[in-house]
Formats: structure tokens, C-alpha cells, sequence
């Protein structure tokens, strides 16, 4: 689905109905807003999250990237 939109005076953005509609988006949700080189992504703050969990879905329930980053952090400070 295409669709143009026209910024408004105050940078106010109107989604279509039709977009709304096919999206599930009702009065009041909240949308998250990300550039994405130099196009605007704009999705559901569910979707944002969802996408999040499925790249980390994939990894070994031991790891721990926390520590990996921390061990790695801490062999750089030695170095210096």
C-alpha cells in the first residue's frame, strides 16, 4: 500500500484511514519513529519490540552478551 502524506504547519503528520485500518492502529497508540538512513521509519511500539526479541531469539539461552561486552571492555582497558 502507497500512500502521500503533506507536512502540516507545526509538523504535524496525518496517517490515511486506510493505512490505519490495515495497520490496527487506533486513537491513542503510540508509534515509535527511527531514521533509517534518510528515510523515517515510523511502526508500532509492539512491533519495535518484537523485532528486538526475535534478533536475540536465535542465541544460546547461556550466553550472555552483557558479560561478553563487559570481558571485552575490561581486555581493552588493560591494553591501554
Amino acid at each position: 500500500m502507497d500512500a502521500t502524506i503533506v507536512l502540516g504547519k507545526q509538523g504535524r503528520l496525518v496517517i490515511p484511514a486506510e493505512v490505519r485500518t490495515a495497520l490496527g492502529l487506533l486513537p491513542g497508540d503510540r508509534l515509535h519513529l527511527h531514521l533509517s538512513g534518510p528515510r523515517l521509519v515510523l511502526e508500532r511500539q509492539q512491533d519495535a519490540v518484537a523485532e528486538l526479541r526475535q534478533l536475540g531469539a536465535g542465541l544460546p539461552r547461556g550466553r550472555s552478551l552483557v558479560d561478553e561486552l563487559l570481558a571485552e571492555r575490561r581486555l581493552a582497558a588493560t591494553i591501554e
